[in-house]
């Protein structure tokens, strides 16, 4: 349902949101978290974003093309 850099945005987004909570029970860096967006046909738009920190070179997120084209059509 996302771009690869708009999943990227939002996960350090709600990586500084976890962080800036300073809970005793939560690691002071590198939280990890598993987000499932649900789009309005939740059969074919949903998206699963993770931790940026969690990527490495032999483990890429995959790419889907339609979701790259549809990142510019939002105007992001």
């Amino acid at each position: 349902m996302f771009s690869l850099a708009q999943k990227m945005e939002i996960a350090k987004k709600v990586e500084e949101v976890i962080l800036s909570f300073k809970h005793p029970e939560m690691p002071t860096e590198k939280p990890n978290f598993h987000l499932r967006v649900l789009g309005t046909d939740e059969q074919v738009s949903w998206a699963e974003i993770q931790p940026n920190w969690t990527f490495n070179e032999g483990n890429k997120p995959g790419i889907n093309p339609h979701n790259e084209q549809q990142e510019a059509k939002c105007g992001n």
